[in-house]
């Protein structure tokens, strides 16, 4: 009877070449990722490919080379970025005890984040060309960096959020009347954040402490407390709205609504 095992063919004598090529690729390719964060921390997130290799003290051939194109440098930071703030994201929403305190160390995490190099933050987040056409409501039209970052963090905070639901005994129906909150949340966040980041410093400018407070506050109980004396509207009764109005006036409603 032949040993299966014995008759096994001996590893190949480059193997072990070839694993340690691969581990000083990957090390090279972290340091590189490294580089072209705090280079674009410096010079902005326009900087070229050759600006980057330049303050990398390497060639731009080089980054070509292990990322493709500016695109694939681009990903590559933004997944190191991603991974950075998903712990940041976890360790807030685990050190959380209520949704409200969840909410609000999500918000300053994501500000904080930003906040420490708009840059960076400028260069992961930004659209890969100048032509490239504005996002649509799906995503269409933004680089894969940008999409992946934003919908990564929209599942995490839906996540957070309906745990923190189903501990405090919330219902099935609760959790599906949230659906739609995490991708309102992140848009809403994400526009003010960056608007509050663009804006010049100065006496009218909140800290990031109250940008924080305030976008916890208009995503938990919106914008009532703004107006206290006046009454907050009712939803739509069933007898009203425009096909109501429409049956009023002798018609019928509009095509674009049916």
């Amino acid at each position: 009877m032949v040993n299966n095992a014995s008759a096994a063919p001996p590893p190949a004598a480059g193997d072990g070449r070839s694993a340690r090529w691969d581990r000083h690729r990957a090390d090279r390719r972290r340091e590189l990722i490294r580089a072209a964060r705090q280079a674009v921390h410096l010079l902005g997130p326009g900087a070229s490919m050759e600006d980057i290799a330049t303050a990398a003290g390497t060639s731009k051939p080089v980054f070509y080379r292990y990322f493709g194109d500016k695109a694939g440098l681009q990903r590559a930071v933004g997944e190191v970025v991603l991974g950075r703030m998903q712990v940041r994201l976890q360790e807030a929403a685990h050190a959380a005890r209520t949704p409200l305190e969840g909410l609000r160390a999500m918000v300053g995490a994501y500000l904080q984040m930003a906040e420490a190099s708009p840059n960076v933050y400028a260069f992961v987040t930004r659209t890969g060309s100048a032509d490239t056409a504005p996002a649509g409501p799906d995503g269409t039209g933004e680089s894969d960096a940008l999409s992946h970052f934003f919908t990564t963090i929209t599942r995490m905070m839906e996540n957070a959020i309906h745990a923190q639901l189903r501990a405090a005994g919330g219902t099935a129906a609760d959790l599906r009347a949230l659906h739609y909150w995490p991708p309102a949340a992140i848009g809403m966040v994400r526009a003010a954040g960056e608007l509050w980041l663009g804006s010049t410093d100065g006496p009218g400018k909140p800290t990031r402490e109250e940008m924080t407070d305030q976008l916890t506050r208009w995503l938990f109980t919106g914008i009532a407390e703004l107006f206290p004396r006046l009454p907050v509207p009712a939803g739509p009764s069933p007898a009203s709205g425009p096909a109501q109005e429409s049956r009023q006036a002798g018609g019928l409603p509009s095509k674009e609504f049916q």
